[in-house]
């Protein structure tokens, strides 16, 4: 049987949408009540917030002896505020992983505790070359010489402070999302563009009057970033769970743009095999053309899981993602092949 046809259209505005909603880990809450929003409206499921802050969707299938689930993350790099110079600039602390070069000249959004939005952007200490000539190109990019210049009148600290910015605010990065030519490039699309995916996937089912084979929880992460977002809140009843993030490309990879790929060993060991290898046997059976590959610098939130003492298997699939934890970009074919392997995998 082919598997349901996809909506491709909501599926990248969804996508860009999510992108556009700022949620840096600590102060995900945003995205995840926009994904809430997404999946309730489907209809014929079920959600819930865990303690911590994630969301849990919880699908009924035709049978529940073997539950499954699913995980994506929608919190993002980003920074928080370190320090009130006597300038009226900040010092940043980062959060998530990433190269201060990866975000030097970006525009910036800090969030205050009370909800004011203060716009800025992220520059070099020393970054006009008319005044500090090569020392512009020499500085080490770093949290002592990178800082915020807010889009504000203030020339001491106490002029921040009366706008409300207090160490401790969250700073977001700007996604700058563009859609062009099948490409989506933004920042964020890890893991945005796999909850997309997987939201997809459970519409095109719903749409078709299919129901997973077995129950199926969807565990939508907001603490990835920094290492335990599925650590705990995902049913202890579960057999087994994908996690669906994003395929590193770049050179020594497998991974492209084009492709979804499965990633059977990263920086915490291999995979579990044996549900890896049918998941190919699904993306075989289904003509979906797919890569395999080896992250030595990546973690996933179905890590986290094992991590934390969960008893089950664990696989890793996702779209390739160009420059990821820089400014991405991955094609439509990509997220097409993510969300058709889903499918297969919940009616399998």
């Amino acid at each position: 049987m082919p598997l349901p046809t996809i909506d491709e259209k909501a599926l990248i505005s969804f996508l860009s949408d999510l992108l556009n909603t700022p949620s840096p880990t600590g102060l995900a809450d945003p995205a995840i009540t926009l994904t809430e929003k997404a999946f309730t409206s489907i209809g014929g499921v079920e959600t819930q917030r865990t303690h911590k802050g994630a969301l849990l969707v919880s699908l009924p299938g035709q049978k529940s002896d073997a539950p499954r689930a699913l995980t994506a993350h929608v919190d993002t790099l980003g920074t928080m505020v370190k320090e009130i110079k006597g300038s009226g600039r900040l010092t940043l602390t980062q959060i998530g992983g990433y190269a201060w070069n990866a975000v030097e000249n970006e525009g910036c959004t800090v969030m205050t505790r009370k909800g004011d939005k203060i716009r800025g952007s992220i520059l070099l200490t020393k970054a006009s070359t008319h005044v500090y000539g090569a020392d512009v190109a020499k500085t080490e990019r770093s949290e002592d010489t990178m800082e915020v210049r807010l889009d504000a009148v203030v020339k001491t600290a106490e002029d921040v402070r009366k706008l409300g910015i207090e160490v401790g605010d969250f700073v977001a990065l700007d996604p700058r999302v563009e859609v062009v030519n099948g490409f989506v490039r933004s920042r964020h699309l890890d893991d945005k563009a796999c909850v997309a995916c997987i939201l997809a996937a459970v519409k095109a089912l719903a749409a078709a009057g299919l129901k997973p084979a077995q129950t199926t929880h969807i565990f939508i992460s907001n603490y990835e970033e920094v290492g335990h977002g599925a650590a705990a809140g995902i049913p202890a009843e579960v057999h087994e769970l994908v996690a669906v993030d994003m395929a590193a490309v770049g050179a020594g990879q497998n991974s492209d743009e084009f492709h979804a790929t499965i990633c059977v060993k990263d920086s915490g060991g291999p995979y579990h095999h044996g549900l890896s290898s049918r998941l190919r046997d699904l993306a075989e059976a289904n003509g979906i053309d797919y890569k395999v590959d080896i992250y030595p610098h990546y973690g996933s939130d179905g890590e986290a899981w094992w991590g934390a003492g969960a008893n089950a298997a664990v696989a890793l699939i996702g779209p390739g993602v160009d420059a990821s934890h820089s400014y991405e970009r991955t094609h439509l074919d990509a997220l097409l092949a993510t969300t058709h392997w889903v499918m297969a995998y919940l009616i399998s």
